[in-house]
């Protein structure tokens, strides 16, 4: 049985688990619906909560991200982890206590505002599709490859399934379906990081191989600068990006973790504060295990592709790169008419191509994607090779010779990571829509029937959204996924910070905050992502993906004075607020 086969057993057995869990588990109330039903115990909230927060930019993007850019993509590493941490420490308990369904529920009711509820909503939604955009991407590259159908294709079938089980069973359904999903993408993750460790320096440890020499002597690290350098590139080792940008998109990623809606309401799903509290424990211990694993990763999959790709002649080149040629996420150009593979540092082609190329006359391929035009294409160009790299963790098995059962079961962990974090945000969007609009402002006197059904309809049109940007999706996983950190950061961290440890914070402040910050942070990402701007014009060269931390600062900027300048809330708010923060 070869690797099709392999994958369409693992991937229909896993599939056909998570819809038996849904099934069992189907929401038959809103406290079912939204925080099921507030009795999840702390190590399934735990799993559950490691499995919404690892999400496809962390399973299929962030080592190859780590691969392509060395030390400088650390960045990602420190600001997820250490967000995580930050949102266990300063919000995850005191959230819980206030004992609401969701983030825009906590906002208006702590502010006593129609106003900022409403804000609120608006926040999540735009955060949420544009985090969601990057798993439905990770949908698509997966069924592209794996199961040799078209991107738009497997986004559909992904779509099909998140309607089924998120629609169906609400956040209860979820819940139970994301605890599977842990335990499918943590072992799709780590098998083959344990094959290759073992492989290359006889320690099955990925974490503790990182720092050992190869069966050669060598050590790796050391080993995989060399081969860098001598290709022209930079040592993987050494840093490159602007200082003042490493510390934004780590800050952007850190405090955007700690107002991301779809995390935070799973600790909403516990029954006691302690319990919040635990579950963020057993969630940290469950996150550590991939991305400690990450680096490792990142590291073979970069020196097993130096190893067979450069200099190699295409007619001989391994099978693995004419195979992802076919998803149009690797391309070929032979620019001198050599037939080798020339890899160096520049681009291949400007944008990303959804096309193969052909090897005998050097010309695109029509595919279903569409054609796109090759830019920057002259024969004295020196780097033939286009290489997407939300593909580095997809292809690292086959890159490595590893068995088919491997490179299948890596398959169904990447839809497991992209379709938990999916289902996470789905209810957010669905809560924001159902329960705060329409429950708290359009219609309150609407039954819980009536809300059910209400957040179902709006569950299944987020579906729909989130596939069509599956489709066409703004960047690679990891960096749309660093746009929706940067937005969270710049609308919800302040509000809700303040909120909790600031008596005096009132409505308007809140408001203004949220406005300013999210506004500024996505008119900088639009521009320079989507309108043309150049990365030579970066302010102080603050990258996109980093800019909402510098958000952040605005919306605190103008939340404390309007804050200030405005009457505190009334009595009974700031005694909610002293409750909350009160042990016990």
């Amino acid at each position: 049985m070869g690797v099709q086969g392999w994958t369409f057993l693992i991937v229909g057995l896993t599939f056909a688990l998570y819809i038996v869990v849904a099934i069992m588990s189907r929401a038959k109330s809103t406290g079912e619906f939204y925080v099921a039903g507030k009795g999840v115990s702390p190590i399934a909230n735990g799993m559950a909560t490691a499995a919404d927060w690892m999400s496809a930019a962390s399973f299929i993007s962030m080592a190859g991200l780590i691969a392509f850019l060395g030390m400088d993509g650390s960045v990602y590493l420190m600001g997820w982890t250490g967000g995580y941490v930050l949102l266990a420490l300063l919000l995850a308990p005191y959230l819980r206590k206030f004992g609401k369904f969701t983030v825009p529920d906590f906002v208006g009711d702590r502010y006593a505002s129609q106003t900022a509820r409403i804000v609120a909503v608006l926040c999540a939604i735009f955060v949420s599709f544009t985090y969601i955009a990057g798993q439905m991407r990770g949908v698509g590259v997966v069924f592209s490859r794996f199961l040799e159908v078209e991107i738009t294709l497997g986004v559909m079938i992904g779509m099909g399934l998140v309607f089924f089980y998120a629609v169906l069973g609400g956040m209860k359904g979820i819940t139970y379906t994301q605890v599977a999903q842990y335990c499918v993408l943590i072992f799709a993750y780590t098998i083959p990081a344990v094959f290759l460790a073992f492989m290359v320096t006889g320690n099955p440890v990925p974490q503790v191989a990182l720092g050992m020499a190869d069966q050669d002597g060598a050590g790796l690290l050391q080993k995989l600068d060399g081969m860098l350098v001598d290709l022209g590139f930079n040592a993987y080792t050494g840093y490159e990006r602007n200082m003042l940008d490493v510390f934004c998109i780590t800050a952007a990623l850190m405090l955007g973790t700690a107002g991301l809606p779809h995390v935070i309401i799973r600790f909403f799903t516990v029954k006691r504060v302690r319990d919040a509290r635990s579950s963020a424990g057993w969630a940290l211990l469950f996150i550590a295990i991939l991305y400690t694993t990450a680096p490792a990763i990142a590291v073979f999959a970069r020196t097993n592709m130096l190893n067979t790709v450069p200099g190699a002649a295409y007619a001989s080149a391994p099978e693995w790169i004419k195979t992802w040629e076919d998803s149009g996420l690797i391309a070929w150009r032979d620019h001198d008419s050599d037939g080798m593979i020339d890899y160096a540092p520049g681009p291949a082609f400007q944008g990303k191509p959804s096309f193969a190329v052909d090897a005998s006359t050097g010309q695109p391929l029509r595919g279903s994607l569409g054609q796109r035009v090759l830019n920057n294409d002259s024969d004295d160009q020196t780097n033939e090779l286009y290489i997407d790299r939300d593909i580095m963790v997809l292809a690292n098995p086959e890159i490595a010779g590893l068995p088919d059962w491997v490179i299948a079961l890596v398959a169904a962990g990447g839809l497991a990571a992209a379709l938990s974090t999916a289902a996470g945000l789905l209810m957010v969007i669905s809560s924001a829509v159902s329960h705060d609009l329409v429950k708290r402002v359009i219609n309150p006197g609407i039954t819980e029937r009536g809300e059910l059904r209400a957040a179902r309809i709006a569950a299944a049109g987020a579906v729909i959204g989130a596939g069509l940007l599956g489709i066409w999706p703004p960047d690679y996983v990891a960096a749309v996924v660093a746009f929706a950190f940067g937005l969270a950061a710049s609308s919800f961290f302040p509000a809700l910070l303040l909120g909790i440890f600031w008596k005096r914070f009132n409505a308007r402040g809140a408001v203004t905050g949220m406005l300013c910050g999210v506004g500024f942070t996505s008119a900088y990402i639009i521009w320079f992502k989507f309108l043309g701007g150049s990365s030579e014009d970066w302010w102080l060269g603050i990258s996109p993906e980093g800019i909402g931390a510098i958000g952040m600062l605005v919306n605190f900027a103008v939340a404390i004075p309007v804050a200030l300048m405005n009457p505190p809330p009334p009595a009974s708010v700031q005694s909610l607020v002293e409750k909350i923060r009160t042990p016990g």
